[in-house]
């Protein structure tokens, strides 16, 4: 079976428990983005995945970051964000690292009203740590735009997973 019968004879459960978490937590992108099947090819699905996300409005972006983990030390995550974070090492953090990350995290959520996102795939603690600090200092809307520009890295992070995991 080919690509397009197989994603487009999902059910709408079913396309939803694959294509569910592209966005963090956010499973009505996922929702619409089945309303508009037939799909010719993967790309297009992924394509019309984000364009409904850089078409949200601003109260719905801001609600999809704030859906984003506190990196390094949220209890509570996705599979994904867990699977995304390890990889990264942010499980493994020493005690001045994590000292640093609850720091950055509180200042940084304090002066956005959003958690800082990174798409931390290929990236270490230190790199990660360093992005942190620069981007702490961005004015506000320098901030959200590199914050909606990361959750679109995430999300083709997702989906090219999601290709190769359901072999699409």
């Amino acid at each position: 079976m080919n690509l397009e019968d197989k994603v487009n004879k999902l059910s709408k459960s079913d396309f939803i428990s694959i294509f569910g978490n592209v966005f963090e937590k956010t499973k009505w992108i996922a929702e619409k983005t089945y309303d508009l099947k037939p799909f010719s090819n993967f790309e297009e699905i992924s394509s019309k995945m984000i364009d409904i996300f850089e078409n949200s409005k601003k109260n719905d972006l801001i609600k999809i970051l704030n859906f984003h983990p506190e990196l390094a030390v949220e209890k509570i995550m996705t599979r994904d964000s867990i699977k995304e974070q390890s990889n990264a090492q942010l499980n493994k953090c020493t005690k001045e690292e994590l000292a640093e990350f609850i720091k950055l995290n509180k200042d940084y959520k304090k002066k956005f009203n959003f958690p800082f996102i990174i798409a931390v795939k290929g990236k270490n603690k230190e790199e990660i740590l360093n992005n942190f600090k620069n981007r702490i200092t961005n004015e506000i809307n320098i901030e959200f735009e590199e914050a909606k520009k990361q959750v679109k890295k995430i999300a083709s992070f997702r989906l090219n997973q999601i290709k190769i995991d359901n072999k699409l």
